[in-house]
């Protein structure tokens, strides 16, 4: 038998094989059923959380959860016996189509990307906490705080500059060794293996071979180049610290070692023998050969990016904002940020984040445009999705929440996007170019936060601002929806605002009919709705409850109750009463449509603190007692006891007026209506 809310939903819409496709709204589920006929209306509309059922043209059927519908969505979605339903693409979806059109011609070509993915992606967080700590040190220097850069940094922060260092080398230092981490499960090898073949070259012992007596080293460009002499072999001395180039081969090697001996030895001694002989194996070809040949490849691409940066630096600092829009969304965009990291690790800086940067904040841009024409247009469910791809965009420098959550569903926003792509490269080009570009000493997110990191800071922030003004206008100028996208979402805001009205029953005897002239009976029109609870009214947009001061669920007050007396605010028929007696929808005779919701979240006390005087389905009076409610507990619960009273089709109405202010007794009018 069901039991969670999301598994009596279903089991009420006619079961999981009744169900074509779901998708939710701000405060709705949509299904499309094979079969509407089959659903239990009466008994979906019982079921604890479930504000009404509205059946819609065809075989079409909408649930009114309110503020909770995305969580029902995702507790419904992931359903043992929903795997096979179907609903609105999601992000992964997006980004998983998008990705397939370029994925499946050569497949070696898509398993090498995936593999770089997956290398560095769950890299990510520490290398955005490295790069922030970068800039603080940055921003102390900038305000003659703590002088972190310059040559004599050493000797002007001292040990304070050492330990500060200390904290973001960590993670650049060592990151060859979490790269083989990442590489060797991404590859179905033993991670372990993978990361301490890496760390092989970190130790102490292989770092003092520098100091050998039989290790030579020549002095070239400034650099010491050091050979020693293993096992009578020569052996080209490195600093691996920050390389990424050489985890990333030598993983790819050791994956065919590790099949191989997985097949030669008995399981009963793969533990012991399978480890072993990877570390014996590996640790010398790694020394001896995949390591200077990785950093000789490294090093060749970093210096072939540095020659066009130079030669050609305004067309360098264009191509790179103009390039990373279609790479990013396809996963093609590793192997440049392996070159970045690449670059910090030879060069002491990078030159390709700074015109990356403009990308970036064209993306933003285009997201806050977005955000702007979204919340014209009151489409919360698009405002939303913004407004958290902007706060992740800005703060943390991740450009893919913008991308598959709005960029790549709407094709309007990705010309408009490359513009500011452009006008942004142009700038940093234009600006940067006595300056041999803009460069940058970490593997920074570009954010809001990192922008210390960038020097010259004043180029780079001019750049980046230029990008995000120029897409921003772009898309609030001729909106992110084609002309067709957009009359779809009015006419589904129409037809919503009509859907959000429930079905009530035939008009009931006791309607309270009033004679007119000529003595023909009329039903009595609703203006006003009385205050259920004595206390102090407060405005809908100022309680603590995001869907209702948000208005989703319609315009009305809130009351800060000071006696613990529910009673009708109209004269209906109680269309919803939960067992947990904290709130009650009331239809009137006229079809308004009142919500009396009693405290915030206080569907979680389970009717603790209620008593009940009435039931679904009842009619009601102007001022009827609905339920005695214990103030104290609730608080001494830890809920809040401010008392929501809204006209739930606010939209199908001409107006709805909040009247009352200030401290209010029962059936005193706190709104006022107009049919």
């Amino acid at each position: 038998m069901a039991s969670t809310t999301a598994e009596q939903i279903v089991e009420k819409v006619g079961g999981p094989g009744n169900i074509t496709s779901l998708t939710h709204c701000a405060t709705r589920l949509r299904f499309e059923l094979k079969d509407a006929g089959v659903v239990d209306q009466k008994a979906l509309e019982s079921i604890s959380g479930v504000l009404g059922a509205v059946p819609q043209s065809g075989d079409r059927y909408q649930v009114v959860i309110g503020g909770a519908v995305a969580s029902v969505y995702a507790d419904i979605t992931n359903l043992p016996s929903m795997k096979g339903a179907k609903g609105a693409p999601s992000d992964d979806d997006v980004k998983a189509a998008e990705r397939a059109k370029a994925r499946g011609k050569v497949a070696w070509l898509d398993a090498f990307f995936e593999y770089l993915s997956n290398s560095f992606r769950p890299l990510l967080g520490v290398l955005l906490g490295s790069s922030l700590i970068i800039a603080i040190a940055a921003v102390l220097d900038a305000l003659h705080i703590v002088p972190f850069q310059g040559v004599d940094r050493m000797e002007a922060a001292g040990a304070t500059w050492v330990f500060w260092d200390s904290m973001w080398r960590s993670v650049l230092y060592f990151l060859p060794i979490m790269v083989a981490y990442n590489a060797a499960k991404a590859l179905k090898v033993d991670p372990w293996i993978g990361g301490a073949v890496m760390a092989a070259v970190f130790t102490p012992e292989f770092l003092s071979l520098k100091d050998a007596a039989d290790t030579v080293c020549v002095t070239n460009l400034g650099q010491d180049q050091c050979v020693a002499q293993i096992f009578g072999l020569p052996m080209q001395l490195n600093g691996y610290g920050g390389q990424v180039f050489v985890p990333l081969i030598m993983v790819a090697v050791l994956a065919q070692l590790y099949k191989l001996l997985k097949k030669i030895f008995p399981e009963n001694v793969q533990m012991v023998f399978v480890p072993f002989f990877c570390l014996l194996i590996m640790v010398p070809v790694t020394a001896f050969a995949i390591g200077p040949f990785s950093i000789w490849i490294g090093n060749g691409l970093g210096a072939g990016l540095a020659w066009l940066n130079t030669a050609v630096p305004l067309l360098f600092a264009i191509l790179i904002p103009m390039i990373y829009p279609f790479l990013v969304p396809l996963g093609l965009h590793w192997p440049l940020n392996a070159l970045m990291l690449a670059n910090i690790s030879t060069l002491g800086y990078d030159f390709i984040q700074g015109p990356m940067g403009t990308w970036n904040f064209a993306c933003f841009g285009a997201t806050a445009g977005v955000l702007v024409v979204a919340s014209r247009a009151k489409d919360m469910e698009v405002r939303q999705t913004a407004i958290g791809a902007l706060a992740a965009g800005l703060l943390g420098g991740i450009s893919e929440p913008s991308l598959y959550g709005i960029h790549l569903r709407y094709k309007r926003i990705y010309p408009r996007m490359l513009v500011g792509c452009a006008v942004g490269g142009v700038t940093i080009g234009i600006l940067s170019w006595p300056f041999g570009g803009v460069k940058t000493g970490a593997f920074a997110f570009t954010s809001l936060l990192t922008i210390p990191v960038f020097n010259p800071m004043w180029v780079y922030a001019i750049s980046i601002a230029a990008a995000f003004v120029v897409a921003m206008l772009l898309v609030i100028a001729s909106d992110y929806r084609t002309p067709e996208q957009k009359a779809e979402f009015e006419a589904e805001q129409a037809q919503a605002a009509a859907d959000l009205a429930l079905d009530a029953p035939a008009p009931v005897a006791a309607a309270a009919p009033v004679a007119a002239a000529g003595g023909v009976a009329t039903l009595v029109a609703t203006r006003t709705v009385s205050a259920p609870v004595a206390g102090k009214v407060v405005p809908i947009t100022e309680v603590n409850d995001k869907v209702f001061a948000s208005k989703a669920l319609g315009d009305g007050v809130g009351i800060i109750p000071s006696d613990g007396h529910v009673v009708s605010p109209v004269a209906g028929v109680l269309m919803t009463v939960p067992e947990s007696g904290h709130a009650f929808g009331i239809k009137t005779d006229d079809g308004v449509e009142v919500l009396v919701h009693v405290g915030i979240d206080t569907v979680q006390l389970e009717g603790k603190g209620f008593e009940l005087e009435v039931a679904k389905d009842q009619r009601v009076e102007d001022g009827d007692l609905l339920a005695k409610v214990d103030l104290d507990a609730i608080k001494a619960a830890g809920y809040d006891t401010t008392t929501m009273v809204v006209v739930i089709n606010t939209a199908t109405l001409k107006s709805v007026t909040p009247v009352g202010a200030g401290d209010v007794s029962l059936g005193d009018p706190v709104i006022d209506i107009e049919a």
